[in-house]
């Protein structure tokens, strides 16, 4: 669930195992039930529900598990207060990183991903430090194999879509975050079947990191903070090397 559109990213999630999978359903189904707590469980009335219902869709979460979380959430009066807060900070060689995080203690999510970014060679920033080098926008990605360019890009533009893009293995297809659930229930309807789709911080530019030490770092940062039951996404613009 890190880093930006490339298909070495959406191919390492592809290729989690099922304990990976289960710790990202959990993440997911606490997602869903704070914005049916927040905005109600009807789709039509709550927007925000309505973009992570398609993120679990993407995510392969079955839709009964779907259902089950937004009629449970629906129902409750009481139970954990989870707060969304958005971290900042640099990585080893000056990568930018922006972490999503769902919590109900923030002191100590705080003190995790600060332990976390110190030994890894970055540091967590203040609000605003590296958000600039992003922006946010919904972010769909298909497998392109069997399918013809032009119908998909006709199809997307159609539904919405601001742009789309062909690598040669995947489509990727962005929207303006307000138009993310209504571009992604356009092309569901057309068969379409997701890698991912999501609400994404794209970065304006990437950074590479040259020397082997640093690399293993980032990779290290990245992997300590996707077992944090607290945190949600993870963003970065490191230009990670294809093989990865």
């Amino acid at each position: 669930m890190s880093g930006h559109s490339k298909w070495s990213t959406i191919k390492r999630k592809k290729e989690k195992t099922d304990q990976q999978r289960a710790k990202i359903f959990t993440k997911i189904g606490r997602e869903l039930a704070m914005v049916v707590k927040a905005g109600g469980p009807n789709i039509n009335e709550n927007s925000k529900l309505k973009d992570v219902i398609a993120k679990a869709k993407a995510a392969n979460v079955p839709n009964d598990n779907i259902e089950r979380i937004i009629k449970k959430a629906a129902g409750e009066t009481d139970g954990n207060n989870y707060e969304e807060i958005v971290y900042e900070g640099y990585g080893p060689c000056g990568v930018a990183v922006v972490v999503e995080t769902l919590t109900d203690n923030r002191n100590r999510t705080a003190g995790d991903l600060r332990h976390y970014f110190d030994k890894n060679g970055g540091n967590l920033g203040q609000n605003g430090s590296v958000m600039f080098m992003f922006t946010r926008k919904g972010l769909i990605v298909i497998e392109g194999e069997g399918l013809d360019e032009d119908t998909v890009m006709e199809d997307a533009l159609d539904a919405g879509a601001d742009d789309f893009n062909f690598d040669g293995d995947v489509f990727e297809i962005s929207t303006d975050p307000t138009q993310f659930g209504t571009v992604c229930s356009a092309l569901e309807q057309k068969g379409y079947k997701f890698l991912s789709a999501e609400i994404a911080y794209v970065p304006n530019t990437t950074t590479a990191i040259d020397d082997e030490e640093m690399r293993a770092k980032m990779e290290k940062l990245i992997d300590m903070l996707e077992d944090n039951d607290d945190v949600q996404e993870i963003w970065h613009n490191w230009e990670a090397p294809e093989e990865e």
